[in-house]
């Protein structure tokens, strides 16, 4: 039988997550946060249900994407079960793009809303993301956008 995730495992998931995306860690480095068993990721730009759909978006959004910096503003449980909890996060996220030709690069800055549910891994122990909506984007005053 598997312990309940604790607020404070669910808080350091998250702060590992948003480190690991900010300095674009290695594939190998980032997997051990998503769930290989009923994996669900919705993007705005793709809807994601294995390990190797993931892998490719994260090769790609870490090749359009710098400079990056995500800032968590709020991460709360919202429901809990024996053995996962759905949790609200709200994540400011900074990123700089740039299309070619363009002469300078962009910078976007917006809220990004999103709904997980986070499960112990029973390879692990761990808690893992299983489930990872964003259900929606604010964009900061001047930012560009996707």
């Amino acid at each position: 039988m598997t312990s309940n995730l604790t607020e404070s495992e669910i808080n350091e998931l998250a702060a590992v997550w948003y480190r690991k995306l900010d300095v674009h860690a290695p594939l190998v480095d980032v997997l051990p946060y998503v769930s290989d068993d009923g994996l669900e990721m919705k993007f705005p730009e793709a809807t994601l249900y294995t390990l190797a759909e993931f892998e490719g978006w994260y090769q790609k959004v870490i090749r359009i994407f710098f400079d990056e910096v995500h800032t968590i503003k709020e991460v709360k449980i919202i429901q809990r079960g024996d053995d996962s909890a759905t949790v609200h996060v709200i994540v400011e996220w900074q990123a700089s793009v740039w299309a070619p030709p363009a002469a300078k690069s962009a910078r976007i800055v917006l809220d990004a809303d999103q709904t997980w549910i986070v499960k112990r891994s029973q390879k692990t122990g761990g808690a893992v993301i299983s489930t990872y909506i964003v259900n929606g984007l604010s964009y900061h005053e001047g930012s560009a956008t996707l």
